[in-house]
């Protein structure tokens, strides 16, 4: 992982990432962490690079594990983790890095939000004027990487899933319960609604919160010291808000 920004080969190797068995369009490997305290029934599934032009996403999602890992912060329900740090790996790996996979498609416009079919070609023709960058596929789920993804919602649950992206500095928010306010330095900014994002399909339409984070810089990470404030504000988020709402745990 020489390409992400402040991650080590031993960061990375601690990492002790797993083949999930899933590959990308290339064939590269999708890989999984699980970090699950004892009795854990809070599940959060958290993913970086969904584009893979966003290499600090992955990056924190590095970070994230080795805190999960090593940091025993007191939750009033203990939480199972699961990272998948990367998932757009053949954009990652493109040099230079490309927000679209290998199949040219933007991964978060390609989940089976509703009228997809209609609204998401549409919103990129009208829209984004037929950006490249921004295809959202010939119809939902048509990418492995995406349909990993959709694969994981359905058969791991996760109460909450955070979203990693960059680089407007903001933090957004799909779905129900009441949003953080702040993540570290990042404040709350919602920046609306698109067709065929994850946001739209686990947030709005299956009703799991979103939180969705945008670091300030694609190549950059934050201080170390701010990375961990923004692990530490979202488990006390979590614990206020989501065992508050009781969000369907054990489901």
């Amino acid at each position: 992982m020489r390409k992400l920004p402040n991650v080590s080969k031993a960061l990375c190797k601690e990492a002790g990432l797993r083949a999930s068995g899933a590959r990308s369009v290339k064939g590269m490997p999708l890989y999984v962490r699980d970090v699950a305290a004892p009795g854990a029934k809070l599940r959060v599934l958290v993913v970086g690079a969904i584009h893979g032009d966003e290499l600090s996403s992955a990056a924190l999602a590095f970070q994230w594990i080795h805190l999960a890992s090593t940091e025993n912060l007191q939750q009033p329900q203990p939480v199972h983790w699961r990272f998948l740090p990367v998932l757009n790996p053949d954009g990652a790996l493109a040099r230079p890095p490309r927000r679209v996979n290998a199949s040219g498609v933007d991964l978060n416009r390609n989940f089976p939000t509703p009228n997809w079919e209609s609204d998401a070609s549409s919103y990129w023709e009208k829209r984004t004027r037929k950006d490249p960058r921004r295809w959202p596929g010939p119809k939902p789920l048509s990418e492995p990487e995406s349909r990993f993804l959709h694969e994981q919602m359905q058969s791991f649950k996760p109460n909450l899933i955070v979203s990693i992206h960059a680089p407007y500095g903001v933090l957004d928010f799909d779905g129900p319960s009441v949003p953080p306010s702040r993540l570290g330095r990042l404040y709350l900014d919602q920046v609306g609604i698109f067709p065929g994002s994850l946001g739209n399909y686990g947030g709005v339409h299956k009703g799991v919160p979103v939180v969705t984070i945008e670091l300030p810089n694609a190549m950059r990470t934050p201080l170390d010291a701010e990375m961990r404030q923004m692990w530490i504000d979202l488990q006390r988020w979590m614990g206020e808000r989501m065992a508050r709402d009781g969000a369907a745990v054990g489901r």
